[in-house]
């Protein structure tokens, strides 16, 4: 899961590279069509993607997990600004939000980084009409965009309120010259929803979601729920024995929707909540301001 930038999408290189780029300097190592491997400019590896009947039916054997460890988030937004490059968004429509979280007056308050939580039980494809959301067998939650009439059902059944709709064309949408796919959940189309989707198009070539990759804290470990395996690229860990030791839990779980996105509480935080306002413009920074913390010291 950590071995990012090696391709093993059907070990087909030359469907993988792009020659029109210009190379960056960097080289990744590469799968050939004869088994061998080789290195390549960074620049000239595209993700492939799959057909939309493959989009459809999951990675066969996996059954994907996330970990969010919420002792070491800082509100670096990293998470947010890498997923939302990744999938051609403006800045309107994120699909990762962080909030500031209290859970009393007498508690300190908390950054909480909160995507899609891919359900085991999705309130939101019982309630969509056409089939447009649906769950794979490695337990991802997609949205095929082709089939979406906009009716936003599905954000009206989502409790966690984790879907976007594109309410005009955003010039992003244009920056993927692609074919579409609902893996890649790219290039966007005004009128439908879209929302998190764990990135499988990476996880089919060996790397982690853009939020895990991207995220200078290690907050964000994602793995294989079946192989008892969770990684953030630079430490790896039994699912189990995180989630035992550190009193992992699922957030809202009393609506039994069964999410399999995990939190380990905040505890000997490794940062104070007040460096999360750190490098912050003034449109997201007053998205705080109605919070206990941010009346309290006048955002």
């Amino acid at each position: 899961m950590a071995g990012a930038g090696v391709v093993a999408g059907g070990g087909l290189l030359s469907a993988c590279v792009d020659k029109s780029e210009k190379e960056s300097g960097e080289k990744v190592k590469a799968l050939t069509t004869d088994g061998q491997i080789i290195e390549v400019d960074k620049a000239v590896i595209k993700t492939p993607r799959v057909s939309i009947k493959e989009s459809h039916e999951g990675i066969p054997g996996r059954k994907f997990v996330m970990v969010i460890d919420l002792a070491k988030c800082k509100n670096a937004r990293k998470c947010v600004e890498s997923c939302q490059k990744g999938h051609h968004l403006p800045q309107s429509q994120e699909f990762m939000k962080v909030y500031l979280l209290q859970d009393s007056d007498k508690s300190a308050p908390y950054w909480f980084p909160k995507p899609c939580f891919h359900c085991d039980n999705p309130l939101c494809v019982s309630v969509c009409p056409v089939g447009a959301t649906y769950k794979r067998t490695d337990g991802i939650v997609l949205i095929d965009r082709d089939r979406c009439i906009g009716c936003k059902f599905c954000m009206t059944g989502c409790p966690y309120s984790t879907r976007v709709f594109a309410w005009k064309h955003y010039k992003e949408f244009e920056e993927d010259k692609e074919p579409y796919s609902p893996e890649a959940s790219s290039p966007g189309k005004e009128g439908t929803v879209s929302k998190c989707d764990f990135c499988p198009d990476l996880i089919r070539i060996g790397k982690l979601p853009y939020c895990a990759q991207s995220c200078p804290m290690g907050v964000i470990y994602f793995g294989d729920i079946d192989e008892d395996s969770v990684t953030n690229g630079t430490e790896t860990f039994r699912f189990s024995d995180l989630i035992s030791d550190r009193a992992g839990y699922r957030y809202l779980e009393v609506l039994g929707t069964r999410p399999t996105v995990y939190y380990l509480p905040p505890v000997e935080r490794q940062f104070p909540v007040d460096r999360g306002f750190n490098d912050l413009d003034e449109k997201i920074k007053n998205r705080y301001k109605e919070t206990p913390y941010g009346k309290t010291h006048k955002l």
